[in-house]
This record gives structure tokens, C-alpha cells and sequence, in this order.
């Protein structure tokens, strides 16, 4: 291109009473204070559209929006109404016949009907010059698989008729019903675009070329490709945005036809269906990826968009605003989400337009909720039922029964939805995961199953998160500490501090651990399991340092249940989780030599499919945008890791490990040799980082957990932040002894045991279950520890139709990177809480627990 093509936008507004909130029918007394030449009325008298001049820049374009946006307000208040840029304005009448005057309004009322009643909605075009007519046709067909980016970007209407719709861009749908809505025709001459309008002309189904209603079109009346897919935004930097990505994409179009390249084959049905997908959840939920297809998260497809359009950005002198303006907008999310999340504070729909109204002009409106929290919801009529349930400490309910301020709003969205609304919602999530494949499975004769995940979120306070970011960074810093000097010096072992034995015979113990460079990071990624007995106390209940699980399913569990319940939507100062794959790769990448050739060629290692989370390692591995890779894609030379099933080879220089030890050393090469311990000496060398190291189970054991607070006050010198479960090894006699008398009193478990399999509960097991534990304990007292009861803090959970408390634990995930000479520690806001079955305090999924989206404040 050698000329910077001009671009222009129209935007659509309603026309609101400011009294009432409701979309008044007041149209004609603004146009006759505004000029002709920028103002225009619409099909709907409660509607206004304004066109700016041409423009040749972003900022000009915006300056000119914005001029008009205060130009209609300046006009509008005096008369006691307001104007607000949206998809949909909450309130307004359906029913009535107020239509703009003229004989095309009259015609279209009279053939259309109900589809005219219902014509309270708005949008935002933006056209962009291709003088020639043949090729703005191919530029229409090329750009059409990006709309749906667009309309995402842009969802801004999920209320209609006072109700919650239950998508981001209701608008859309109310579009699709008009014949000539959706997708591009599939013509590729200017002559056979005219053909076609012809003959819908001819059939009656439209009457004049302007009412063909393509997502995106050639202009019927302008030298110009016209965008229409979108929602009127009601934030001006979103249509810059849009606009911005829209000319860049255009630009594109013209240079891959002017070069002869063959259109893009996408299904029309399937460009249909990623369409809806994105007027379902707008920036909140996954959109559809036409490649293959697929569902990839938003942050993925909006910058890969952006990625793939910079050399068209940096030729038009775009690039810096669109990059930063498409991060701002994937943070602040789609401004459905922040409808949904102003009408939570107090269920006042007024409140969503006075926003609005706020927001079309450039300004902040807080809406402040109620001083006192409702009385109890009807779903926790009953909620507290047996005496063990009343000792436990609710997160969410008063002892009273009342629900705790910090979840007042969550709760009025909750009694909203009712049994019915909340059963539905399930029905919703499972199909959801269904269409995702998110599955789990318990062992190797087990068959994929959902991963169970209830429909409550829990609330993490930020005064509760700040406590815990610092215990659990100090904790992680002295299991690394011990890991070095544990395969090093042994100094802690040396002073007394920890017993040879505990260490010595510790299952997770291994010599491998001892071929891993003094200097590497041993723990990237730790999940450390948290439980509370009251509001103010939390505990440590286990560490887990091999290759923890659930920061994926922490992920894809917050895009569930905003799918599942879009009405129920997190509230601004709920930390976002996008940055959540970037840093596991950065972790990972921080282990390479940044200035080595190919230092950023990394990947997962996985055992495949066979592996009980292996939907967690893929979603890993597409969010962090590295390969995913099995034992038998892998070749390890004296030089190094290779990659070998991709048709390249290529050299990797670290591996995030989630495959087991054991499993790992016995597993085959591309080659058909073990490849355990090539790989192993591959790590010794220098020549490939793993992470997490090999060895790492020594200090995860729950044994030697019993010592982590004398490593924290040995390696760090500092007070001890987050308690132990006071714990009692088996292998000390006088603390044998002590376990011996109060088995009825404690919680036994095995030392090598996993996933809840093994453990003994005092208060709740029989005579002859505590029999047969008291004659294990004495036979191998080195396998066994005992823990003190703690009664697990509950929170409420679905039941089919009724909430009930549920005890629940927290998986945190802790991460370390290199930097420099020192050990960067970060806790990771996609926290996984785990909910035990009903009448059980083990939440671990193989022993029928599940899972919730935990929303930690800032």
C-alpha cells in the first residue's frame, strides 16, 4: 500500500429518559438541534446514528468520536434525556410503533413486523477506502474469518427487555433474524456481488442494496469496505481498537489479493457458528479458532491477531496503539462483563444505564452497594444441619445464617437464579465441558470422566491473599534451600536438624536428584495444599513438589462458569488470571541461557494421553504457546534434547516435566532405548534444564513435612508465617507412643499414599479400622504419620436444588525463576479450591471431590 487508506466509523446510541432509564422515543427533538450532515435518525425513533468525517489516523478518529459522543450528551441532557452506546439499553418497550418517519421506515414496518418492533438495538461501523469494487469484493471474503475477533472485542449487550439474556452480544442475535444478516456471500467479482443483490431485490426480500445486512459488505453507497458486525461500545478506545484491527486487516486483504492468493475455505456454517460463539461470551469465553477448529481463550486469538497484522500496524503507523489498546481491553474484559458486574452490587438494572451513560462520554460511575446484606437466600434455607457442620468455620455463612458482606452481591445474583436457574446452569456447565473435553481420570483402568466443578466460586479477601503470598514464598524458598543442601552438603542433616533417617528413607528420595547443577531452580512450579480452621487462621496441610496438577484446571474453571452462569459475573477487583501462562513460561524460560541460539525452544513433557491430566497438560501447553511432547518425541545425544516427531529437528533447552519420575526413567525414546537416564545426564551436562528437577518427592514427603518449619527458622533465620497441621512422626518413639493412645483423636496416613488412599480418620472410623491401623503403625512405624483433626473450613456448595456446606481445601500454586544471580519467587492467582463430598472431609477427586473457581480480590 502505498497510500494510507482513510477510514471512517458511524455509531448508533439510544435515547434514554433519564428518569426512568428507559429508551425513550425522543429522537426528533435532537436532530433539530444538530446538523444533518453528522446526526441521523434511525429505524427506531429511540435511536440516533452519527457519522464521523474521513479520517487518515487513529487519533483523529478518535478525537472526532468523541467530539460527537459530547456534542449528542450536550444536546440531549437539557431535555432530560441521555444517550448511551451500547449493543442493547436494559429497558425498553418492545411492543409499540414508534418508528422514524419516511416511506422506506413505513415500507420496512409493514414487511417485517415483529423484526422492526424489536429494533432496539445499536451498532458501530467502520469503513475503510478500496476504491475498486472487484477487490474490495475479495477483501470482504478474506477478511470475514477475523469478525468474529471483532465482535468479541466489541460485545456490549447482554440485557433485552429487562433481563438478563444470558450472551454478551444479544444484539447479535436479534441481527440474525433479518434474511440478509450473517456472513458474506460467497461471490468473488463485483459483478456477481450486483447479480446477487439484484436478485434478492427481485424476490422481495429487500427492497434497495443498503438492506443487505452482511457482517461485512462492500459499501452500497461509498468507495468503501463497511464493517458491521460489531456492538456500539460503550468505551471510545474500543472502537479505536476495533477500527484499528478492521483498516490493518483490510490492508492485509488487499496485498494477499493483489499477490494472487487463493481465498480462504471457510465453511459458512462454521463462520456462523464462530460468530455465535462470540456473541455468547464475548471476551469472557473461549472463541472458535476456524483452523482445525478449535477453542482457544480469548488473550491467545487477540494476540495472535495483532502479531500477525504488525506489518501492516507499523506501515500505517498503528502499532504501538493497537498492541496497547488490545491489552487494555483483554484486562479490563468485554464491557458486557462490566454490565454484569455493576447490576451484581445491587440487581438495579437503572444502575447498568447510569453507567452506560457515564461510560459513553468518557467517565467513571461507581455504584455502591447496599449498606446490609438480604436476609437469608432461599437457597440456604437449612444450610447449617448436624452438629459437626456448626463447629466447622463457613466462609460464606454466619453461624446465624446470614450470609458475610463480601458475598452479599454474589448471593442476590445466586437467589436470582433460584433451584431452577442454578440446575440449569449445571446442565449448562456439563455441556460445556462436554464441548471442551475437560476430563479427568482416577487411574489406568478408569475411563475420562468430568471433572467435577460446582457452580459456587469461593472469595479469597486480598487481606487473606496477602497473608498467604508471603507465607507461601518463604515456604517454597526453604524447600529449595533444603533440596540443594539436602543433595549437597547435607548440612541441615549434619546439625541435627532433620534426622538422617527421615530423609534417608523417604520415598521420594532419589540419586538422581544428585545429577542436577548446583546453581538450577529445583522447584518451578510447587502446589501447596491450604486449609483454614477460622477466619483468621490458616494451615499448611501438604506440599506438593514433583509435577503438581490443577493450575489448569484453575484456568479453564473460571471460562466454565462464566459460560455456565454469564449473570453471575466476577466483580472488578477479582485478579485475572491471562498473565497465568506467560508466567509458567517465563518460569521456564528463565532456566535457559537467554542468549543462547534456540534458548526459547521449550516444551511439556507429558506422558501422553494415559496420563490422569493430560486435558491439563495440553491446555498448558496451548495457553503457553510451547509443544507438547511425550518421552517417545524425544531423542537425547551427547549434545542435547531433540525434538523429532514434528518433521523438524529441533534442540530444546527445557522441559516443564508433568510426568512422574518412575514412569519418566522406565519410558522409550524416539529411538526405542530408555531414555531416563540420557536425560538425566543430559540435565547434568547442562545441556537440557527439567523442571520440575528429579528428586524433588524427598521433600514433599509427609514425613519430612513435619520439619519445614525448622528448615524455614535453619536456612532463612526468619518466624515461621504459615502454620503445619501439628503433625507426629510414626518413627519417633515417644510421638508413636502419643499416636498409639489418641488414634480415636487423630488422622492417620500413610507416607508414600496419594490422592486421599490410605488415610485413617479417628473420630470417624470404627473399632476395627482403628485396630488394624494401630497393628500397621507398630509393624512399620517409618511409613505412618498422624495429624491433629482439623475441622476443614466449608462453603457452599450445589446440591440439585438447595446449597450446602461443603468442607473445601486451596491448591496454591508458587512459582521460581532465575534472574540473574538470584531466585525471583511468584504466586500465582489461579488458586484451585478443592470441595470435599458431601459428609467427608477428603477432596481429593479420587475420592469423589471436585472443584470451584476462586476469585482472589485485590
Amino acid at each position: 500500500m502505498s497510500d494510507v487508506p482513510l477510514l471512517g466509523a458511524e455509531e448508533e446510541f439510544h435515547v434514554v429518559d433519564l428518569e426512568t432509564r428507559r429508551a425513550a422515543p425522543e429522537v426528533d427533538a435532537l436532530l433539530t438541534q444538530l446538523d444533518g450532515t453528522e446526526f441521523a435518525p434511525e429505524l427506531q425513533r429511540s435511536l440516533v446514528e452519527t457519522n464521523t468525517p474521513v479520517c487518515s489516523t487513529l487519533d483523529e478518529l478518535r478525537g472526532h468520536i468523541r467530539r460527537l459522543r459530547s456534542r449528542l450528551e450536550a444536546v440531549a441532557e437539557p431535555l432530560g434525556l441521555g444517550v448511551v452506546a451500547a449493543g442493547t439499553v436494559p429497558l425498553a418497550e418492545m411492543d409499540g410503533d414508534a418508528i422514524s418517519a419516511g416511506a422506506r421506515y413505513e415500507k420496512m414496518q409493514h414487511e417485517y413486523q415483529m423484526l422492526v418492533r424489536e429494533q432496539h438495538i445499536c451498532g458501530a461501523q467502520v469503513h475503510v477506502d478500496v476504491p475498486d469494487r472487484d477487490l474490495a469484493v475479495q477483501v470482504v471474503r478474506r477478511v470475514a474469518p477475523y469478525l468474529p475477533i471483532l465482535l468479541a472485542i466489541s460485545a456490549s449487550s447482554p440485557y433485552w427487555n429487562g433481563r438478563d439474556s444470558g450472551y454478551a452480544s444479544f444484539r447479535s442475535m436479534v441481527w440474525s433474524r433479518w434474511p440478509t444478516a450473517g456472513p458474506p456471500a460467497h461471490v468473488e467479482t463485483a459483478a456477481d456481488y450486483d447479480a446477487l443483490v439484484s436478485d434478492l431485490i427481485a424476490s422481495g426480500t429487500i427492497s434497495d442494496p443498503g438492506m443487505v445486512y452482511f457482517d461485512i459488505r462492500p459499501s452500497a453507497h461509498l468507495p468503501t469496505v463497511e464493517l458491521r458486525v460489531c456492538d456500539a461500545c460503550p468505551d471510545v478506545e474500543d472502537v479505536v481498537l476495533i477500527a484499528g484491527l478492521f483498516r490493518a486487516l483490510v490492508g492485509k486483504a488487499r496485498a494477499d489479493a493483489e499477490e494472487g492468493l487463493p481465498l480462504p475455505e471457510v465453511r459458512h456454517e462454521l463462520l456462523r457458528a464462530a460468530s455465535w460463539r462470540a456473541a455468547r461470551s464475548g471476551l469472557e469465553g473461549d472463541l472458535v479458532d476456524l483452523v482445525g477448529p478449535a477453542l482457544v481463550a480469548p488473550p491467545l486469538v487477540v494476540g495472535q491477531l495483532v502479531d500477525q497484522l504488525r506489518p501492516q500496524l507499523e506501515e500505517l503507523g498503528d502499532w504501538e496503539q493497537v498492541l496497547e489498546l488490545s491489552q487494555a481491553t483483554l484486562s479490563r474484559g468485554s464491557a458486557a462483563a462490566r454490565q454484569r458486574r455493576v447490576f451484581g452490587r445491587r440487581g438495579e438494572l437503572t444502575d447498568v444505564v447510569d453507567v452506560l451513560i457515564a461510560n459513553t462520554q468518557g467517565r467513571t460511575l461507581r455504584t455502591e452497594p447496599p449498606a446490609t446484606v438480604p436476609s437469608t437466600p432461599q437457597l440456604l434455607l437449612g444450610y447449617h444441619k448436624t452438629d459437626d457442620e456448626r463447629a466447622a468455620y463457613d466462609e460464606a455463612v454466619s453461624a446465624g445464617g446470614t450470609v458475610l458482606p463480601h458475598y452479599g452481591w454474589m448471593f442476590r445474583t445466586l437467589d436470582r437464579l433460584g433451584p431452577r436457574g442454578m440446575r440449569a446452569a449445571q446442565a449448562a456447565l456439563r455441556t460445556e465441558q462436554h464441548a471442551r473435553g475437560v476430563t479427568f481420570r482416577v487411574g489406568d483402568s478408569d475411563t475420562d470422566r468430568l471433572f467435577p466443578l460446582d457452580l459456587v466460586p469461593r472469595i479469597v479477601t486480598s487481606e487473606d491473599w496477602e497473608i498467604l503470598t508471603a507465607g507461601l514464598a518463604q515456604r517454597v524458598r526453604a524447600l529449595e534451600a533444603f533440596l540443594r543442601d539436602l543433595y549437597g552438603e547435607r548440612r541441615i542433616v549434619a546439625d541435627g536438624i532433620v534426622p538422617a533417617q527421615v530423609v534417608d528413607d523417604a520415598p521420594g528420595w532419589s540419586r538422581l536428584g544428585k545429577l542436577v547443577p548446583a546453581d538450577a531452580v529445583r522447584i518451578a512450579v510447587a502446589g501447596i495444599d491450604l486449609v483454614r480452621d477460622r477466619a483468621d487462621h490458616w494451615f499448611v496441610l501438604e506440599d506438593n513438589l514433583r509435577v503438581p496438577s490443577g493450575v489448569g484446571y484453575a484456568l479453564i474453571s473460571r471460562r466454565l462458569i462464566r459460560s455456565a452462569m454469564p449473570d453471575l459475573e466476577p466483580p472488578a477487583g477479582v485478579v485475572g488470571l491471562e498473565a497465568v501462562p506467560g508466567m509458567l513460561r517465563s518460569a521456564l524460560l528463565s532456566a535457559t541461557e537467554p542468549d543462547a541460539p534456540g534458548h526459547d525452544e521449550v516444551a511439556l513433557l507429558s506422558a501422553g494421553p494415559s496420563d490422569s491430566a493430560y486435558f491439563e497438560h495440553n491446555l498448558l501447553a496451548d495457553r503457553m504457546g510451547v509443544p507438547l511432547v511425550t518421552p517417545r518425541d524425544l531423542q537425547v545425544t551427547e549434545d542435547g534434547v531433540y525434538l523429532v516427531s514434528t518433521g523438524a529437528r529441533r534442540r530444546l533447552s527445557a522441559l516443564y516435566r508433568r510426568i512422574d519420575e518412575k514412569e519418566l526413567l522406565t519410558a522409550t525414546g524416539a529411538d526405542m532405548r530408555p531414555i531416563g537416564r540420557a536425560l538425566s545426564n543430559a540435565v547434568a551436562r547442562g545441556n537440557v534444564a527439567l523442571l520440575n528437577a528429579l528428586g524433588n518427592g524427598v521433600a514433599d514427603d509427609k514425613l519430612v513435612y513435619a520439619y519445614v518449619p525448622e528448615m524455614i527458622r535453619y536456612y532463612l533465620g526468619e518466624d515461621v508465617l504459615l502454620d503445619n497441621v501439628p503433625t507426629y512422626p510414626c518413627v519417633d518413639p515417644d510421638r508413636r507412643e502419643e499416636v498409639l493412645d489418641r488414634l480415636a483423636e487423630l488422622v492417620i496416613k500413610p507416607v508414600d499414599g496419594y490422592g486421599g488412599q490410605g488415610i485413617v480418620i479417628g473420630p470417624l472410623a470404627d473399632r476395627a479400622e482403628l485396630a488394624e491401623v494401630a497393628e500397621k503403625v507398630r509393624a512399620d512405624p517409618a511409613s505412618w504419620v498422624a495429624q491433629d483433626l482439623v475441622h476443614l473450613s466449608t462453603h457452599p456448595t450445589f446440591a440439585g436444588d438447595h446449597l450446602e456446606p461443603r468442607a473445601v481445601d486451596l491448591r496454591a500454586f508458587v512459582l521460581q525463576s532465575q534472574v540473574g544471580d538470584r531466585t525471583a519467587v511468584d504466586v500465582a492467582p489461579a488458586a484451585l479450591s478443592r470441595v470435599a463430598p458431601a459428609g467427608s472431609m477428603i477432596v481429593n477427586s479420587s475420592r469423589g471431590g471436585g472443584a470451584k473457581d476462586t476469585w482472589v480480590l485485590r
